[in-house]
Order: structure tokens, then sequence, then C-alpha cells
């Protein structure tokens, strides 16, 4: 395909109005007759102020200690979530929960369910003990590796 000048000029004037139109930063065109590279330079990253020094007024102070988890208190065994996604505590609505603080939980036992991209995964406890907190909430949402529930 041979294009003529005139041609040539409205293509490049018109991929400049889209790119204009569009927000576009930078085109690049490659034919077997012209090569066109329309675009800008990067922006440069902006500065970042320059940390201000504050007086130490006193000594500094150690930092306090990462607060430990209810299993960690104690001779404690946590079950963990899994998977990210939603923790219910009972089967289903209006249902018993699965399990209860002081209730006696054995490994393998169902104990709650997680609800992730629209599939309840039943979650089965890895070790046996009592209830001694169940730290997730009904209907909330928890973490890969978040202390569902902690047995003594």
């Amino acid at each position: 395909m041979q294009y003529e000048k005139n041609e040539l000029i409205g293509a490049i004037k018109e991929l400049i109005g889209v790119m204009k139109e569009s927000g576009l930063d930078y085109l690049r065109v490659v034919n077997d007759k012209f090569e066109a590279e329309l675009g800008q330079k990067p922006a440069m990253p902006p500065q970042l102020p320059l940390p201000v020094p504050v007086p130490q007024a006193q000594a500094a102070q150690p930092a306090p200690a990462p607060e430990q988890s209810q299993a960690q208190k104690c001779s404690c065994k946590a079950i963990t979530s899994p998977i990210v996604g939603t923790f219910y505590s009972a089967p289903a609505p209006g249902k018993p929960p699965f399990v209860k603080v002081g209730d006696t939980v054995n490994e393998g036992d169902v104990v709650c369910i997680i609800e992730s991209m629209k599939v309840m995964n039943e979650i089965q406890a890895d070790v046996s003990g009592v209830v001694e907190c169940i730290n997730a909430k009904d209907g909330e949402t928890v973490e890969f590796g978040e202390q569902l529930i902690v047995l003594k």
C-alpha cells in the first residue's frame, strides 16, 4: 500500500487527534513503507521532600513488644484460615454453631465454614483440644493464616 504525502500527513494528524482525545502518551506505528513514532518523554518522578529532623526531648524509648496472640500467650493451638474468604460459624443461618467456647474438638471435626469465590469450604480441626476462644466473627472476612479458633 502506497501513501501519498498528503494522505500520510492526514493520517498522522488523525493519530495525533486520537492520542489527545484518549490521553495516550506514546504511539509507534511500523509499516513496510514507513515508520511513525509519536509520544512524549516520560515525566520526571516528583521530588520527595527531605525528612525534617525532630529534636529529641527525651531519651529514646524502646519500641513496645508486639502484642502476642492468644495462642502465643498460653500453650494453646490455633486453627488458622487456609484461604481468604467469609467466616461462618454455623452450617446455615439459624442453625447452631459448629463449636462454642468450652467445647471439645477432635482432629478432623468441622469447626467452621469459609466461603471463597461462592464455594463453601468446611474447615476441619488439624489438632484436638478445648475451644479457648473464637477470634473470627460470623460473616466477616478472614485472611490466609489468620487465627480463627484457639484450642487449649
